[in-house]
């Protein structure tokens, strides 16, 4: 009924020009019915104008002739321009149409699409924003059309399109949000160009509040930070460029859904992009306060391994970041998740890259100052991820994380606690002892008091079972007690042993450990003063103990004697007859080396500087007369002194002690541990031998079977096979 209405309405040479394959012939019908439809805008007679509408719809708009849908469209342009200000009530019946034949098959009929929509537009201006969203995801896709007249058109239609939403006031961002948030994720060059042209100008409208949604679609803006055209890089930068200037102003912002997205584009593998987003967490975290708090975990691990980043101007952002967000001093009772960021910085530790290392130990140093108690919830953890790290090939890395170790150390069970964990560890890797132990045991002497360092070093080691390992140990150990600038004062302290209380207590803390070493306790002796026990240290030495390593541990003595180290020892040879006992001992350890050695003639070259000195022959006579080596008197002034006449009447009792050391006591000591070394030393030997044996009696077994098998005679069988073939 419509539909006759229609024709009648409508000339039969208006509906056949309407869909002429010339566009001349197609422009005038249209021409001629926008006339009819204003004559009936004019009577009011909408009902015929929609009837109009549902001939060019049905008949036209959907017919499967292309000629057909152009006048369609053309048709609906001319009903919408007749209507002009009464138009807004049929926009429901024409945009469809129009709309749907963006996707039209023939690239034409979409150029005329667009066309007919722009006229509409046009005329309707703001009336049809109802449609905002439908038309936004149309444009959408032309922008990307294969067809270059119809990107032209979408163009000139797009423009037209901004200019009314900027001047409308019944756009609704909340509803074309999600859409935008959705179109983000499209790779497409043009369709990337056209998305940030329209976030570019809605956020030029000051009635619209792009900032709010930004969260929304700034992970898309950024995903352009990597787009191949140059031109899509540039306006991505310069739309996220403005956003961080409105951030800057913004009295209200929503930091912390962003600095999710800005955390992961931290990450990308695009150089540009992490630049912009290190560049963002930096602002965040100036402008951001409580509102990051809880994101602070999370922008660490961002910035962090970006301190390493192999671009520069990433580098120096990152630290920066790094410096402010340390500088924060966030309470957990605001949300501040300790155990998140000491989590970060014991990942970060794993790091192939020794500043992102670095700044992770700073992290644990500074959450150790601030939040003691809250770290050392994790104790366990932080002490295995330390005692992995010094193993770091860089030295800066390892004193850092001494640094930290005595940071924890500072109470005294986490103190011992630490040097278990570190004897521990140097006795399941040797080449960490071997490559980083002198380092470690200096640092940690200087960060926790040497004193305490060797005294639990030693306590620890008097107990070990492991005899080898004890004896590497205080060998590495004496070594740098003798070497180490850092130690000077326990050395100064050790010298005073014979003669103060501090230093005899010290003597006695570090002996029991160093028997595990006969070059050890004999250094330990001449460091002490303590002549005359060195020397019978020296005369208890048997076949075992003189072995390679003891030969090349004495070597190294030897040279040490030549360094500042023993200065004090070298001027006492001036006074040979005060310090015979040091004379005896240096003699003793000269009759040990081989004579073709180096170190043999270092000694034997500084022995002949010493002043010549006659033995009187009482005193050499008593000397020789039995005496053990462990009864001789010790004299003052730190030296050993020979016994002077009429000492030993006077005071029999002194002959084992002085200064509260009994010295028969600790030979007995010496000899007790060297024993249990020897034994455990033979047992090796042994079950070496015996592995040895058995496997030399397996092969002998073997050989003596496969000799037997090769001269007994050939069986009866295998003569019968012989003689058949």
């Amino acid at each position: 009924m419509a539909t006759a209405e229609a024709l009648y309405l409508i000339p039969a040479a208006v509906l056949r020009n309407l869909s002429d394959k010339l566009y001349e012939k197609r422009k005038n019908a249209a021409l001629e019915l926008e006339g009819i439809v204003k004559q009936l805008a004019v009577a009011g007679d909408h009902d015929k104008i929609t009837a109009v509408i549902n001939l060019l719809t049905n008949e036209y708009t959907y017919s499967p002739q292309a000629n057909h849908r152009k006048g369609g469209l053309i048709g609906l342009a001319a009903v919408t321009v007749g209507l002009t200000s009464e138009a807004a009530q049929h926009l429901e019946q024409i945009v469809p149409p129009v709309l749907n034949s963006f996707s039209d098959q023939d690239s034409r009929v979409r150029y005329y699409a667009c066309e007919a929509l722009y006229n509409i537009a046009k005329v309707v201006r703001g009336d049809f924003i109802v449609f905002f969203n439908q038309i936004f995801d149309a444009l959408c896709k032309l922008s990307a059309d294969s067809d270059a007249n119809v990107q032209s058109a979408a163009h000139l239609l797009d423009r037209l399109v901004k200019d009314i939403v900027t001047e409308s006031d019944q756009f609704s961002i909340e509803e074309f949000i999600p859409l935008l948030r959705e179109r983000m994720n499209v790779l497409n060059p043009y369709v990337r160009q056209f998305l940030v042209g329209w976030i570019t100008v809605l956020d030029s409208v000051p009635d619209i509040d792009m900032l709010g949604f930004l969260p929304d679609f700034l992970d898309g803006l950024f995903n352009m930070l990597s787009d191949n055209s140059h031109e899509i890089r540039q306006q991505a930068d310069s739309a996220l460029s403005e956003f961080l200037q409105e951030i800057k102003n913004s009295p209200s912002v929503d930091y912390g859904r962003m600095a999710e997205i800005l955390v992961q584009r931290a990450g990308s593998q695009d150089e540009f992009t992490r630049l912009t987003a290190i560049t963002w967490i930096n602002e965040f975290v100036k402008l951001g306060g409580d509102q990051l708090v809880p994101y602070y975990a999370d922008i660490l691990g961002a910035i962090l391994p970006c301190i390493s980043d192999k671009e520069e101007k990433i580098r120096v952002v990152a630290r920066e970041t790094n410096e402010e967000l340390r500088g924060i001093e966030a309470d957990p009772a605001e949300g501040f998740d300790v155990g998140a960021i000491l989590s970060i910085a014991m990942r970060q530790m794993s790091s192939e890259w020794e500043a992102t290392r670095i700044e992770a130990l700073h992290w644990m140093s500074t959450l150790l100052n601030r939040h003691r108690s809250e770290v050392l919830v994790f104790l366990n953890d932080v002490l295995e991820t330390l005692l992995k790290a010094l193993s770091d090939p860089s030295d800066e890395v390892v004193l850092l994380v001494l640094k930290v170790h005595a940071c924890i150390a500072e109470d005294p069970q986490h103190f011992r606690q630490l040097v278990v964990f570190l004897v521990h560890n140097f006795q399941l890797d040797h080449s960490l002892l071997e490559k980083r132990g002198a380092l470690i045991i200096r640092r940690l002497c200087v960060l926790l008091n040497a004193e305490r360092v060797y005294r639990e070093l030693s306590t620890i080691l008097e107990g070990e079972s492991d005899l080898d390992f004890a004896s590497i140990m205080v060998q590495a150990l004496n070594l740098i007690l003798l070497t180490a600038s850092e130690l000077s004062d326990l050395r100064d302290l050790l010298k005073q042993s014979l003669v103060n209380a501090d230093g005899k207590n010290l003597f006695l803390s570090l002996y029991a450990s160093w028997c595990h070493s006969p070059m050890a306790i004999i250094s330990l002796c001449l460091l002490a003063q303590a002549y005359q026990h060195a020397s019978s240290v020296i005369h208890l030495l048997v076949e075992e103990d003189i072995n390679v390593k003891f030969l090349v541990q004495l070597d190294k003595l030897i040279h040490l004697l030549e360094t500042p180290t023993f200065a004090y020892l070298r001027l006492q040879l001036l006074e040979p007859g005060r310090y015979i006992w040091l004379l005896k001992a240096l003699y003793g350890l000269l009759m040990l080396l081989p004579q073709q050695s180096a170190a043999f003639k270092i000694l034997r070259t500084r022995l002949k500087t010493v002043p010549s000195y006659s033995f009187k022959e009482e005193n050499f006579r008593r000397i020789s007369s039995g005496i053990p080596y462990s009864q001789y008197n010790y004299g003052g002034g730190g030296g050993s002194q020979i016994l002077e006449e009429g000492d030993l009447n006077e005071n029999p009792n002194s002959l084992d002690m002085h200064n509260g050391i009994n010295f028969a006591l600790k030979l007995q000591q010496f000899q007790q541990i060297q024993k249990q070394h020897h034994l455990h030393s033979k047992s090796q030997t042994q079950s070496r031998f015996v592995s040895s044996s058995s496997a030399k009696d397996v092969q002998i077994a073997e050989e003596l079977k496969r000799s037997v098998d090769l001269n007994r005679p050939p069986s009866r069988s295998s003569h019968r096979g012989l003689g058949q073939m």
